[in-house]
This record gives structure tokens, C-alpha cells and sequence, in this order.
């Protein structure tokens, strides 16, 4: 446990445990056929080895693809109901949609309101659960005043102008949260950080360092447990949302200097921070399932499959399973490490495999060669 006053935490490195950043070198964008052999296919087996090849499966997820190389600080990942995937990157501002069928990498649009900066920028994105109707996607970004939810309609490959639905979120160089996802409810769940400012985690009413659940048309939520736009409070910078099989809300949580966090969010509940790093918070504050050294985590995005949590780690350059029994987040077990860098977004793709995402050119990575990826996971 590590109690901190606001005091304390305002004035401690802001940085620390962030794992965020931008890049402005440019790099062409490719898309990778399908079927590209992984590390372990390439190795040959020793004329020693007589044994029969085994049947069974593999003990943990495996990289089949790299279904795109060449991104430049992607960060927002969604499905298109036809199975192409669309993605937004940070610095450029550009959406690209992915094809299911060839990974074709397209540009369909630029975002121009969104003004990046350290870790701000066009961050999230989440496709309308009725967009077979309404054609909508939702973005969330960084402007020269403020953090805002957006949506815009997409018409085949282009999109159109965006059209702010929650403005005046505060923003910052760091911590501005910046993850959509829809839930179960047809209702839009929005992450936002404190901007480096801990004491607006703990201001109730206001729009930094909460869990926001909106309508679709940017509305607080009916039944929001204080009447505005809050879900829950009390977060530092939260980047991964994920709802599992029975309808509850897990959210990955940036620490600062000891302890990232995975949560599962209750309506009205407050995590901590900055009264409280990690567990042990008492009365009135609700403790993380799971707790990391930010080295090993300084976690992003979120996904559920098949009873388990997965969860991208930034500086601990891995992806996090966690299994979901319940209503707890038991047994961590960490893979990939330090195979592939950064790791930004983790989504599930129509076909139940897992798209996972690299941030090697965030500023805060190494770049290897044909990154930033995406790698299609089979889990």
C-alpha cells in the first residue's frame, strides 16, 4: 500500500508510470498478407529429434499474422460489423480502415480538430452498435482547449465532418484518458485522466480522472448514480475498458510510481487516487482486483474473451492475461515479453482471435523494423 496526500502527488514526476508519447517520423504504411510465420515456425527441428510431433495445443496465445506494419502511433481499434477494422493514430490525426479479406490499409479520413501534444491527440474510437443504421463512429481526442467525444458518419471509405457530442473535458501534456467503449446498454462509456492535476480526480461533479457513461447522443445516462455524466471516480488515467460475459465494467489504470491497477468499475464507486495508490484505501474507497509494478505493466487496453481479461502493458512491453472468475480478476500470466515492444490496444476481432497493437513510435518506444503492427493473436 502507498498513501499519498494530493499535496504529494501533485508535486511527484508526472511522468512517472505514464507510458505514453507521440512521434513525428513518417513511415508508409503497408498491409502484410496473412499467414506470416511466426518466430517458432522458422526454427528446424534437430535430426535428434524422434520423438512424434505433439497433438496438443499450444500452452499460450500465439502471433499467426501481422496484419498491418507501418502505422505511426496508432492507439483506437473497433470492428466494422463487416469485419474490417478501423483504427485511429495519434499524431497524424488519420483513421485507417483495415479490410477483413486482404488488409488493404485505407485512409478515410483526418480529424483536423485534434491538436496532439504529449500524450493527447485522436485517441480512442468505437463503432456505433446500430451503425448497420446510422452509419456512426464515435472518436475521442485532444483539442487546443479541451478533451471531447466526436462522432462522424462513415460512407464506405470516407469519413464525414465530426460533430462534437461532449465537449470541455479538461487536457493536459499527460493523462487524458481517451478510451470508448459501448457497453452491453447501448450506452457509450468514456475514459478520461486528470491531466496531471490528481486533485480533479477527486472533484465528484467534474469530467477528469472519471469513468463517464453517456447516450448517444453525449446526454448523461439515465440512472448515472449522481446525475451527470459520472460512473465512477477517482481515477488517474485509465486506457482500457472491457465489459465480460455477465455485464461488468474492467478498467486498466495507469499508477505512478508502485502500483498500476485492474479495476472492476461499480456505478458511483471511488478508487483512490490520489488519496490512495494500489489497495488499501478503507472506508469509502473501493481496492483494484490486480496490482502491477509499472515496469512490468503501465497498462492500456482492455479486452474480454472466453473468461479471460487481456490487457496491453506499455512500458512492460507485454499482454496480460487475467482470468475473470466471478467477480474477481485472478492469475495474471504475462506473454510476449519484450518480443514486439510497447503494447497500446488489444481488441477482439469478429472471428475470436485478438488484435493486438504496438506503440514502439510513441516518443517513449524503441522503433523496430515495420512498426508500429498490428499482430492477430489466436488465443
Amino acid at each position: 500500500m502507498r498513501l499519498l496526500t494530493a499535496g504529494v502527488a501533485a508535486a511527484a514526476l508526472l511522468l512517472a508510470g505514464c507510458g505514453q508519447g507521440g512521434n513525428e517520423s513518417e513511415v508508409t504504411i503497408t498491409g502484410t498478407p496473412s499467414g506470416t510465420p511466426s518466430a517458432d515456425d522458422t526454427s528446424t527441428p534437430s535430426p535428434s529429434d524422434s520423438a512424434p510431433p505433439s497433438s496438443a495445443a499450444p500452452a499460450g496465445p500465439q502471433v499467426v499474422e501481422e496484419v498491418a506494419t507501418g502505422l505511426e502511433a496508432p492507439w483506437g481499434l473497433d470492428f466494422l460489423p463487416d469485419g474490417d477494422a478501423l483504427v485511429t493514430e495519434r499524431d497524424t490525426r488519420r483513421v485507417l480502415r483495415i479490410s477483413a479479406e486482404d488488409r488493404q490499409v485505407t485512409e478515410v479520413g483526418t480529424v483536423d480538430e485534434a491538436a496532439p501534444e504529449g500524450e493527447g491527440g485522436l485517441l480512442g474510437l468505437a463503432v456505433s452498435p446500430e451503425f448497420d443504421q446510422d452509419r456512426l463512429v464515435y472518436l475521442y481526442l485532444s483539442t487546443d482547449s479541451d478533451n471531447r467525444v466526436v462522432r462522424a458518419t462513415l460512407d464506405g471509405d470516407r469519413l464525414g465532418t465530426p460533430e462534437p457530442i461532449l465537449t470541455g473535458i479538461p487536457n493536459g501534456f499527460i493523462h487524458d484518458g481517451g478510451r470508448l467503449e459501448f457497453g452491453p446498454d447501448g450506452l457509450l462509456y468514456v475514459s478520461t485522466g486528470e491531466t496531471g492535476q490528481p486533485e480533479l480526480a477527486q472533484q465528484r461533479d467534474g469530467l477528469a480522472g472519471k469513468i463517464l457513461r453517456l447516450t448517444p447522443d453525449g446526454r448523461p445516462a439515465p440512472g448515472n448514480p449522481f446525475g451527470t455524466a459520472v460512473w465512477s471516480w477517482g481515477h488517474r488515467n485509465v486506457q482500457g475498458l472491457a465489459f465480460d460475459d455477465a455485464g461488468s465494467l474492467w478498467a486498466s489504470e495507469f499508477g505512478q510510481d508502485e502500483f498500476d491497477e485492474l479495476n472492476r468499475i461499480d456505478a458511483g464507486a471511488n478508487y483512490g487516487w490520489p488519496e490512495v495508490e494500489g489497495e488499501g484505501g478503507g472506508q469509502g474507497l473501493t481496492d483494484p482486483q490486480q496490482v502491477w509494478n509499472p515496469d512490468d505493466s503501465s497498462p492500456s487496453g482492455l479486452a474480454y474473451l472466453d473468461g479471460h481479461l487481456w490487457m496491453a502493458a506499455l512500458r512492460g512491453e507485454r499482454l496480460w492475461r487475467v482470468r475473470v472468475n466471478g467477480d474477481r480478476a485472478v492469475e495474471p500470466e504475462g506473454f510476449f515479453i519484450g518480443e514486439y515492444g510497447r503494447v497500446r490496444t488489444v481488441a477482439v476481432a469478429p472471428d475470436g482471435n485478438l488484435w493486438v497493437m504496438t506503440s514502439n513510435r510513441d516518443t517513449r518506444g524503441t522503433p523496430r523494423d515495420g512498426d508500429d503492427k498490428i499482430l492477430l493473436v489466436a488465443p
